[in-house]
């Protein structure tokens, strides 16, 4: 039975709801600006590596172009005044030569050293290693020549000179070898240029899509703010009205619910009726003396009467649904007993009257009797048939 029940007004939204959404966009915001700083910050340590890379080249390259300047000079310097004191004989060309020419070693070992992860330069250097060194052993015999005082030597080693490699030819040499440095200097300023300028786009760029993150965030939450703003203003204008219309329904559900009592009631009331109906009609059909079979139109036995029992001497678990043809058959003439003129007046939909027929006892005893058929209808379909038979007056005593 349908009790009627008021309708709770709809609930404020809480704050961990209405939160939900916007915390979403402002965590992934918050991770996508973490995740750009964190790109923005390798990129710029990765450009500072880079940076000291760079320094520590062009420092080592400087460094090498010092030692080729130095010795470069130096066999300038050393040969001047070697060929300065041949000529004049004065000491102090002497001791400027051996000032010269005494580091001129330690540079070009210097200059190697700085140059083996640099092929071409070695190779050049190693080429100069013989020259210079047969220039370091004329100046060295030239010197000794003049300090002997032996004119003889120092015409022959004059005139063996023009044979070597001059001063201005290794000169040149190590000059290929500075231009060829300075040209990667040059090549690795444009680099360091270049990647600092791509460094500051780069900087710059995340600082700028960073600025808008920030922006779209700040924008986002003054939306969810004001629609927060809006639902709370809409669901207050809701639960305003919505009192009168739960009272309004509970009295439509109260008056649905009383007419459905009433309703249950009557129907309660048919039934019981129906039931004593029910109950009337079978102990009419007990208290008649003819035998009644209520048939289903495939010819089962669904409903017997009291003088069945008595005429068959058979229980009703022995004759419900069961097929008639087992208790009851037609006597045709000149036929077998059958039950097939029931079956076709059934489909028919017609009656049959005070047809011969025969009675068969739960002992096998065969009766002979009169036996009519009335069909049931549902709405003007058929739907079974009554059997009512007669025993032959004969056949009733000796039963009896």
């Amino acid at each position: 039975m349908p009790t009627s029940r008021a309708i709770a007004p709809a609930p404020e939204p809480s704050p961990r709801a209405v939160k939900d959404h916007l915390l979403k966009y402002v965590y992934g915001g918050f991770l996508l600006l973490s995740g750009l700083v964190a790109c923005v910050a390798f990129l710029a340590i990765r450009q500072i590596d880079r940076a000291e890379s760079a320094a520590d080249w062009v420092n080592h390259t400087h460094a090498t172009l010092y030692e080729i300047d130095n010795l470069g000079n130096a066999l300038l310097s050393g040969d001047t005044m070697v060929r300065l004191y041949a000529t004049a004989g004065d000491a102090h060309d002497l001791a400027a030569a051996r000032e010269a020419l005494g580091p001129i070693e330690e540079h070009f070992a210097t200059a190697q050293a700085l140059t083996r992860d640099d092929p071409a330069a070695r190779e050049a250097l190693e080429k100069l290693a013989a020259g210079i060194a047969a220039r370091l052993a004329f100046i060295r015999e030239l010197a000794a020549a003049r300090t002997a005082g032996n004119p003889a030597e120092i015409t022959r080693l004059l005139a063996a000179d023009a044979l070597l490699p001059s001063v201005r030819e290794q000169r040149r040499s190590l000059s290929v070898v500075r231009d060829a440095l300075f040209a990667q200097l040059s090549e690795r300023d444009r680099a360091a240029f270049r990647a600092a300028q791509t460094t500051r786009w780069l900087v710059g760029l995340g600082v700028g899509v960073n600025v808008l993150l920030l922006a779209g965030m700040a924008w986002l939450i003054r939306d969810d703010l004001a629609a927060r703003r809006r639902l709370t203003a809409a669901l207050r204008d809701a639960n305003a009205g919505l009192e009168e219309r739960v009272r309004e329904r509970t009295r439509e559900l109260s008056a649905a619910n009383d007419l459905l009592t009433t309703e249950n009631m009557e129907r309660k009331w048919s039934f019981q009726s129906q039931e004593h109906q029910l109950r009337y009609n079978q102990l009419i059909v007990n208290s008649v003396n003819d035998l009644v079979f209520v048939l289903t139109k495939a010819l089962n036995v669904t409903r017997i009467n009291a003088a069945v029992r008595q005429a068959t001497g058979a229980d009703d678990q022995a004759i419900l649904t069961q097929p008639l043809a087992q208790v009851v058959r037609l006597r045709l003439r000149d036929a077998e007993p059958t039950v097939e003129p029931f079956r076709q007046a059934l489909a028919d939909g017609r009656e049959l009257r005070d047809l011969p027929a025969l009675l068969t006892t739960s002992h096998g005893a065969v009766l002979p009797a009169r036996a009519s058929l009335v069909p049931l209808r549902d709405r003007d379909k058929v739907v079974g048939g009554v059997l009512i038979v007669q025993l032959h007056p004969t056949a009733a005593n000796a039963h009896a």
